[in-house]
């Protein structure tokens, strides 16, 4: 389980644009994100520099985790 605080997201358009970019790069995983504290948990087999990679891409920052 990987654990971040993602940066820029303000309604839940934000939430399934990670969602999806999670998704996307790894079909598998499994995501929750609290919009209220920008607290995402991620289920994945990709590394966490790969996870931090795909949510930067989606147009996120990535402030800790």
């Amino acid at each position: 389980m990987i654990e971040v605080k993602i940066d820029g997201m303000t309604c839940n358009g934000c939430v399934a644009s990670v969602k999806k970019a999670l998704a996307a790069a790894d079909p598998a995983s499994s995501t929750e994100i609290d919009l209220a504290s920008g607290t995402a948990r991620i289920e994945t087999q990709m590394p966490r520099d790969r996870v931090v990679e795909t949510i930067e891409a989606a147009g996120y920052d990535v402030v800790a985790g």
